[in-house]
């Protein structure tokens, strides 16, 4: 396993963590459910996101000793899907910055419903699209026709802010999106810095959160939540 930091891929390198020893993604995830009781897990596969086969022997190991993953490996078309769903992965996440346009999505969601979560991925507070598959360049514009095509699940991303811990930015978007949609699952991630930003996040009507960096330094512990 790697750390983010800014989406900048090519600085990536293997994560160091209070929690383990090892960046073995194995031992770390092991180190999450001892630490935290922590049990659902986001995998970001860099390799299928660049373009490269899916780690399903990955997935089918962690699902084995009992995680519940989502896991973004890049799908671009509906086809994609298909390999994640026959490993039992229960949630899809399609991102923004890969996902071959609209019809794309909506043949994802037709094909899996509610295990689909929407990744709406930001640079900066700027939306990361193909080519001009979107037509506006207006996250929020964006989020909307994605819940008309079918999506029940949003993941706000903004891959500037992941692993800086300097809060996610998106609080006024998550806010937004919360009013408009109130149906719709909410999660946000990328530059949590500690407890105080899960508490405002969830003043904005996010659901959950996607917290990496500030469990592996040590800043959320355990204890500070219920």
């Amino acid at each position: 396993m790697v750390r983010g930091i800014a989406g900048r891929r090519q600085e990536y390198r293997p994560i160091v963590s209070r929690l383990c020893e090892s960046c073995d993604p194995l031992t770390v995830a092991r180190a999450f459910r001892d630490s935290f009781g922590l049990v659902e897990l986001y995998l970001a596969d860099l390799d299928a996101i660049m373009g490269r086969p899916p780690s399903v022997d990955l997935y089918t190991a962690l699902r084995g000793v009992g995680f519940r993953l989502w896991v973004d490996a890049g799908m671009r078309r509906a086809e994609d899907g298909q390999l994640l769903a026959a490993a039992e992965v229960e949630r899809l996440v399609v991102g923004l910055e890969t996902v071959a346009g609209p019809a794309a999505l909506a043949a994802l969601c037709q094909a899996h419903g509610q295990r689909i979560i929407f990744s709406l991925d930001l640079k900066g507070g700027q939306p990361l699209v193909v080519a001009n598959a979107w037509e506006t360049s207006d996250p929020f514009t964006i989020a909307g026709q994605a819940i008309a095509l079918g999506v029940t699940s949003i993941l706000v991303l903004d891959l500037q802010r992941v692993g800086t811990a300097t809060g996610t930015g998106t609080e006024d978007l998550c806010r937004r999106l919360s009013a408009a949609h109130p149906h719709v699952e909410l999660v946000a991630g990328g530059g949590i810095r500690g407890i105080a930003d899960l508490h405002r996040l969830q003043d904005c009507g996010v659901q959950a959160a996607l917290v990496a960096s500030a469990l592996h330094d040590g800043i959320i512990r355990r204890g500070d939540w219920p």
